[in-house]
C-alpha cells in the first residue's frame, strides 16, 4: 500500500507537464503556420524580391541588383489558378515590368520596359523607336553600338547560338509578321536587330524592350508578351554589389554598390 501511495503523486505531477509541454508544442505548429500564410500572402498579393542575373536593363539595373518589387499594382494572381484579382492599373508606357515569359525553360522571372502598348503602331529605325509615328525621347537606354544584325525567321536552326534556356521555335521574326502593316510586304520583310515594322501590338499584349539595346533578347526577337504573364513593377533596389568585382571576403559588403542601396527605380 505505501508503494502504491507514494506513486500516485508522482503520476499526478507528469500529466501537467504533458500537457504543458503538448500545448507549447501546438502553440509553435500554430504561429508558424500562421507565419507561412502570412509570407504566402505578402509574396503573392504584395511584394516579391528578385534579383537582376543579365545586362539587358543597363544602366537602369546592373547584374547585382536585388530589387523589392511591387505584385498588387497590375493585379496578383490566385495561386494554383488561372485567376488574377483587380489591379490598380494597367501597365503602362515607359513601366519596367516584371513578368514570367513561356519561351524559358526553367521559367524564369524577367524585367524590361513598356514600349508599346495594346494598339500601338511600332517602328524602329537606324536604332530610333517610332512609336504612333512619333520617335520616343529615350534618355535611361544605352545606345546601340554593336553592327546591326539580322533577325532570323526563327531560332530553330541557330539554337546553339541561343542561351539554353530558350525555346529556339519562339525565337524569330516569325512573331512579328502577323502583326505587320497591310503595306509591309511580307516576302521582302527582313527585320534587324535595330530597323523593324511598322507593325500593330495585338489586343491583350505589350511589347517590351531592354534598356540595353546591344544585350536585350526582348520583343524584337521574341514577340508580343501576353498581359497574363505580367505581375509586378520594380520598386526600389534594397541590395546592389558587383559580382565581377576583385575585392576580399566578405565580398557582399566590400564589393556592395553602396550608393545604388534604397533607389527607386523608374
Amino acid at each position: 500500500m505505501a508503494t502504491s501511495q507514494t506513486a500516485r503523486p508522482g503520476r499526478a505531477r507528469s500529466e501537467p507537464a504533458r500537457k504543458d509541454a503538448r500545448s507549447e508544442t501546438w502553440e509553435w505548429i500554430k504561429s508558424l503556420g500562421v507565419a507561412v500564410v502570412l509570407f504566402l500572402i505578402i509574396r503573392t498579393f504584395l511584394v516579391q524580391a528578385f534579383s537582376i542575373p543579365s545586362r539587358s536593363m543597363e544602366n537602369t539595373l546592373l547584374v547585382g541588383d536585388y530589387l523589392m518589387a511591387n505584385n498588387a499594382i497590375y493585379g496578383p494572381h490566385i495561386p494554383f489558378t488561372d485567376k488574377r484579382l483587380p489591379g490598380f492599373r494597367e501597365p503602362r508606357h515607359g513601366d519596367i515590368v516584371v513578368f514570367r515569359p513561356t519561351y524559358n525553360h526553367p521559367v524564369i522571372d524577367v524585367v524590361k520596359r513598356v514600349i508599346g502598348q495594346p494598339g500601338d503602331t511600332l517602328q524602329m529605325k537606324g536604332g530610333v523607336v517610332f512609336r504612333n509615328g512619333k520617335a520616343l525621347s529615350e534618355p535611361y537606354t544605352v545606345a546601340p553600338s554593336a553592327p546591326d544584325e539580322p533577325i532570323a525567321y526563327t531560332g530553330t536552326g541557330n539554337a546553339s547560338l541561343l542561351p539554353p534556356e530558350i525555346d529556339p521555335a519562339r525565337y524569330g521574326y516569325h512573331n512579328q509578321v502577323p502583326a505587320l502593316l497591310p503595306s509591309v510586304n511580307r516576302d521582302t520583310y527582313r527585320p534587324t536587330r535595330d530597323n523593324w515594322g511598322p507593325l500593330v501590338v495585338p489586343r491583350g499584349s505589350y511589347w517590351l524592350m531592354g534598356d540595353n539595346r546591344d544585350e536585350s533578347l526582348d520583343s524584337r526577337f521574341m514577340g508580343f508578351i501576353p498581359r497574363d504573364v505580367i505581375y509586378g513593377k520594380p520598386m526600389f533596389i534594397y541590395y546592389s554589389y558587383d559580382p565581377e568585382l576583385d575585392r576580399p571576403f566578405p565580398r557582399l559588403v566590400t564589393a556592395a554598390r553602396w550608393g545604388r542601396i534604397g533607389s527607386v527605380i523608374h
